[in-house]
């Protein structure tokens, strides 16, 4: 059953378009199976494929999956916000958890903080559609994003780049496979990026630029032939300047935002002028350690052991003016642990799994702010142990015909603690206070999948998803501190059919889902300073259909295309429509965040010419994301004094990515060269891509827009041997 990481052909990423489509083989069930085999919405991503889309994390991913939005946090280069499906954690907090849970090398990352840092020796990445509440547990209501790094190989080996661009733009990086020696294979790998402003301070600095470091060490000793120890280590070193907050919208009332409204701009702006140190650090370190036992031909069990810690300290000059309306510090400290255990195995009709899973972590930030009217110095920490045990079976009643039935149960217990000072005191200072809670869910899985021949395979699914309830981390008063929300759960109906052609050319996925979600989660910002308040907006419906296709008509053109529609809307929003008015149901007057009705992406490589120089290939990849609401706000003003949906709302956008690749160039010996010319964001698309509103409660409208890149070019040369 084991896999030593042995280099093959597909590790290269100069390898040719091929006649027909290759085999993807992926574990989004915790055991190597075919992707159209699988009855879940997976898309897949093999290491040739993340290398000519330069895909180094998450956020490069953007709408590569139907459903599938990821952006950048406001007013932050290191927070994700991944939306699928719907599901989408709004705030960028470290007391709030994601609704896609993200995993590296089978270990769950806990944070969306933190969250965009650079995969080293990528293998192969798997986004998870819908929820996968069995085998994954904590919080994958909305689906799961795999990120599976390469195997040493034990044979000497590896790969050089460096790339240039512009806005002083380079990245070099190192990926090197050392000679087995006796037990041990290791391989080693690093990436540094760095790159000037996109935006220049009139005082002669810079916003937006980037100065990273990741570092990877991946370790395998082969005991026998049946034990396996692997060891991974990742490192990242971020210090750089955050986005600017561009002041998009402000309501010219009094001298102060009189005096703001000069600066306001809805094009994104190249220079600007600020007056508060704005700088954000991350120091990131990942340990993993899985031990893997073939007890049989059937059966094998396996550890996962993993520790993480982060340390993110950044400042904000959060009204994006050179006046001062508003200020943010964080400095933030989280370690995570986690212990898996597995038992994967097979009999002649079944295929079964099984574990038990322990997480805790331990958190703390400090939140200091600066007012036109006041500080305040704002403090919370938040820590949770969750257990959990699951086990799935797959009964293959006829060689046509599979019943999966899975289940899991989840425990976990939360802490927090709350402190804030405040001058004047009218801010709201809130006492030390803490408190506890304990949330529990049970998540069933039901599947039938029937193979109506080699190339065709229909199924049916209901899967259910949980994310437990918490605190307020922000929370705005002592009793709101302690009183916790409750927990989200969905229930999702889906029906997906794969197919793959005769002659292998063709292969199209399709999927619709129906979820049902009780006590959603919804972030408000309420316009009192620093603090933002967690809801749970009552009941809502999503729904929606998927298409994934690829086609290779020759050789030398392969054609990759997805779309995904998606409708969402509260079925029940409880909250006053006006202050002083009863609570109602008001969903007909809630906007549903973060849901384009379309996303759209189209991936076209061929291959040009082959020359004696090596072969000259092409590739463009376009995708298109339809408009969406920002917050989940009333989108007809009632309400003058709560903000309106329509001035968050961001426009449709489309970005395109060129790249021109010369590959296979011979240089003698067994290594070869590789020269790419690229472009991103070719039309250099510029309306906002993300927003904060302050709202009309901050005394007066007050909105901030964040950017895309602009238009980037440049080019990368790599040695393979």
């Amino acid at each position: 059953m084991h896999n030593t990481g042995d280099r093959t052909q597909e590790d290269n990423s100069t390898t040719s378009v091929r006649a027909g489509l290759e085999e993807v083989i992926v574990t989004a069930q915790r055991r190597e199976e075919r992707l159209q085999d699988v009855p879940i919405a997976v898309t897949a991503l093999s290491r040739a494929e993340i290398e000519t889309r330069g895909i180094s994390n998450v956020i490069d991913l953007k709408s590569i999956a139907p459903n599938l939005l990821v952006s950048l946090m406001p007013n932050s280069n290191v927070v994700s916000q991944v939306s699928l499906r719907g599901g989408v954690t709004i705030n960028g907090g470290l007391y709030w958890e994601p609704s896609t849970g993200m995993y590296l090398d089978g270990v769950y990352l806990g944070k969306a903080v933190g969250s965009v840092f650079d995969v080293v020796d990528l293998e192969r990445i798997e986004v998870l559609r819908g929820p996968q509440g069995t085998l994954y547990g904590r919080n994958t209501m909305a689906g799961a994003v795999n990120f599976v790094t390469r195997k040493p190989s034990g044979i000497f080996g590896g790969s050089a780049s460096v790339e240039f661009g512009n806005y002083g733009g380079h990245v070099e990086k190192l990926s090197l496979d050392l000679p087995r020696w006796g037990i041990a294979r290791l391989s080693l790998a690093a990436r540094k990026e760095d790159r000037d402003g996109l935006v220049k301070l009139t005082d002669g600095g810079e916003l937006d630029s980037r100065n990273k470091l990741g570092a990877r060490a991946a370790l395998g000793l082969d005991f026998s032939d049946n034990f396996i120890v692997d060891y991974r280590f990742d490192y990242t070193k971020i210090d750089q300047a955050p986005p600017h907050n561009q002041l998009y919208y402000v309501t010219p009332q009094g001298p102060l935002f009189t005096a703001a409204a000069a600066y306001a701009s809805r094009d994104r702006l190249s220079t600007v002028s600020t007056n508060w140190p704005s700088y954000e650090q991350l120091d990131l370190h990942g340990h993993a350690l899985t031990l893997t036992w073939d007890v049989n031909e059937r059966n094998q069990l396996k550890s996962i052991s993993a520790r993480r810690t982060l340390r993110n300290d950044d400042s904000v000059d959060l009204d994006g003016v050179p006046i001062t309306i508003s200020t943010a510090k964080r400095i933030s400290n989280l370690e995570q642990k986690s212990q898996e255990l597995q038992w994967v195995g097979r009999t002649e009709r079944l295929d079964y799994v099984m574990g038990l899973y322990y997480y805790e972590d331990d958190g703390q930030t400090i939140n200091p702010h600066e007012f036109f009217f006041g500080s305040d110095n704002s403090q919370y920490g938040f820590g949770v142990e969750a257990k959990s045990a699951y086990g799935q079976i797959d009964w293959r009643v006829t060689d046509a015909l599979t019943l999966t039935a899975g289940l899991r149960r989840t425990k976990e217990d939360k802490t927090t603690w709350r402190f804030k000072s405040a001058t004047p005191v009218s801010l709201g200072p809130i006492p030390w206070v803490s408190a506890e809670a304990s949330f529990a869910a049970t998540t069933p899985l039901a599947t039938i999948a029937y193979k109506v021949n080699d190339r065709l395979n229909i199924y049916a699914k209901y899967s259910e998803g949980f994310k437990s309830g918490g605190f307020q981390g922000e929370a705005g008063s002592a009793d709101e501190a302690v009183i916790p929300y409750d927990p989200e759960d969905q229930k999702t109906f889906e029906v997906g059919a794969k197919f793959t052609s005769e002659n292998g050319r063709l292969q199209l996925n399709m999927a619709v889902f129906h979820n049902n979600i009780e006590n959603m989660h919804v972030n408000r910002f309420t316009g009192i300073p620093g603090v933002s308040v967690i809801r749970n907006a009552g009941q809502a419906t999503t729904k929606g259909f998927e298409l994934e296709g690829m086609w290779v008509p020759s050789e030398a053109l392969r054609l990759q295309v997805s779309y995904g529609y998606l409708k969402g809307e509260y079925d029940e929003f409880m909250e006053a429509a006006a202050p002083g008015q009863p609570i109602t149901n008001v969903a007909y007057n809630r906007s549903f965040p973060h849901a384009p009705e379309h996303t759209f992406n189209v991936n076209v490589n061929a291959r040009l010419a082959q020359t004696v120089w090596g072969e000259l290939r092409g590739s463009a990849d376009y995708g298109y994301t339809a408009s969406f609401y920002a917050y989940p706000y009333q989108i007809v003003t009632v309400d003058p004094s709560r903000a309106t949906a329509g001035n968050t709302k961001v426009d449709s956008c489309g970005l395109l990515n060129l790249r021109l690749v010369l590959a296979d160039i011979p240089l003698g010996g067994s290594g070869q060269a590789e020269v790419a010319l690229w472009i991103r964001n070719a039309a250099d698309e510029d309306q906002p891509v993300n927003f904060i509103d302050f709202g009309p409660g901050f005394f007066a409208d007050y909105t901030l827009a964040y950017y895309p890149e602009p238009r980037t070019y440049g080019a990368t040369f790599t040695y393979r041997w």
